[in-house]
C-alpha cells in the first residue's frame, strides 16, 4: 500500500486512516443514519482529494445517486462511501492520493451482491472517469444492491 513505514509496521497513511475511522465512527454515532450528515461528510472528504481523485469520487457520487439513491453517503476510513439501510458500506472509493498508490480503487464490501460462483472481484483499479467506466460502475453498483 503506502511506502512511509513507521516503527509499528503501519505506514503513516494507514495510521491516519485508522484515526479518521475512529473519528468518523464517533460522528456517525451522533448523527445516526442522517442522510444530510453523511452527504456533508462525503462532500468534505471529496473536497480534500487531489483533482484526479476528485473527478473519480464525484463520478461515483453521481452514479450512486442515479442507480442506487437508497444508499446513504458515509465516509469509510475517511474515504467517500455509500451504505445500505443497515449502515453497512456497500461501495467506496479509495483515492490514490490518500495512500500514495498508482491508482484509485473502487471497492465493494460484503453487503454488495456481486457473488459470481466461487470467486468474484470486490475491488477495481480506477485511473480515469470515462463514459465506459461510468457505464461499468453503474452496472456494478446496480448489481451490488440487487
Amino acid at each position: 500500500m503506502a511506502k512511509t513505514e513507521t516503527p509499528g509496521g503501519m505506514s503513516q497513511e494507514e495510521k491516519d486512516a485508522v484515526k479518521a475511522r475512529a473519528k468518523e465512527l464517533r460522528e456517525q454515532a451522533k448523527a445516526g443514519k442522517n442522510r444530510e450528515a453523511g452527504e456533508k461528510a462525503v462532500a468534505e472528504a471529496i473536497a480534500e482529494l487531489s483533482e484526479e481523485d476528485k473527478v473519480l469520487a464525484e463520478g461515483l457520487r453521481k452514479v450512486v445517486s442515479e442507480v442506487a439513491p437508497e444508499l446513504v453517503p458515509k465516509t469509510y476510513y475517511g474515504m467517500p462511501g455509500y451504505a445500505n439501510a443497515d449502515g453497512k458500506i456497500v461501495v467506496f472509493i479509495q483515492p490514490a492520493s490518500k495512500f500514495k498508490t498508482r491508482y484509485s480503487t473502487l471497492g465493494f464490501e460484503a453487503p454488495a451482491n456481486l457473488d459470481d460462483g466461487d470467486m468474484w472481484a470486490t475491488a477495481f483499479a480506477l485511473i480515469a472517469w470515462t463514459p465506459e467506466t461510468e457505464k461499468r460502475i453503474a452496472e456494478l453498483v446496480a448489481s451490488a444492491i440487487a
